[in-house]
């Protein structure tokens, strides 16, 4: 977003040089502007520098498909339950890039009562996702997503996790223009020293682990690949 904010107020520029006084793109203006969906500020722009010129249809198409391709998790970033976001998104992601692994049931394992995810090869997997989402602001989740080289700070909460109840967690990160998966066995989760139990009072064996700015390098071991996702959960559950 910040991009092309940026690119717009380069070409709002131009077109004040050329059409002196007749436009009023002020922030002000802008801030002030009745939007209904999809008609909003960044459409009352553009319209305005097509129909001046100041852009070509071709520019404007470049200009959206860069945009496009900065943001393509941008849509994530939509699903506003965590619920749905953590569990129904997060496994069927899981699941298509990784088919190998199988929805568990009793059929498979007679103790199974949803204490895990997925199950391959006897190797019990849970999936745990979060977004990487600007600190310190009170704006939505679409408005607060950042991008992987952005400078502001982030959070990123792993919840309810209970290393007692899998063998392997598979965890997936969204930033606005990709996705980084890590995988760790249960015992490294639960002796890791950023993760933090007693997340609800009274529930035994459960935690949650925050990744920052500051901390998500001591995680560079536990990453992998889309590729390289199934090899690793076989390796960790294997050694676990």
């Amino acid at each position: 977003m910040e991009n092309l904010i940026k690119e717009l107020r380069t070409q709002i520029a131009a077109m004040n040089k050329t059409h002196v006084g007749k436009y009023n793109l002020s922030d002000s203006v802008l801030d002030n502007l009745y939007s209904v969906y999809p008609f909003n500020k960044f459409e009352y722009i553009i319209s305005h520098l097509i129909g001046t010129d100041t852009i070509s249809l071709q520019q404007y198409l470049n200009l959206r498909n860069e945009y496009l391709e900065r943001n393509k998790y941008l849509y994530v970033f939509e699903i506003t339950a965590p619920r749905t976001f953590g569990e129904t998104w997060a496994q069927r992601h899981l699941n298509e890039i990784v088919p190998e692994l199988r929805r568990p049931s009793t059929s498979y394992d007679p103790n199974y009562s949803g204490q895990y995810d997925f199950l391959y090869d006897g190797i019990r997997i849970e999936v745990k996702a979060s977004r990487a989402v600007r600190r310190k602001s009170g704006d939505s989740l679409i408005i607060k997503a950042l991008s992987s080289d952005s400078k502001y700070g982030f959070d990123m909460n792993f919840q309810q996790i209970k290393p007692s109840c899998c063998d392997v967690f598979v965890w997936i990160a969204v930033w606005r223009d990709v996705i980084r998966y890590w995988v760790l066995s249960s015992n490294e989760v639960a002796t890791n020293k950023y993760y933090s139990t007693g997340q609800h009072r009274g529930n035994h064996d459960e935690g949650q682990l925050w990744l920052k700015e500051t901390n998500i390098n001591d995680f560079n071991t536990y990453e992998v690949g889309v590729r390289d996702i199934l090899s690793k959960i076989v390796e960790k559950g294997r050694h676990n």
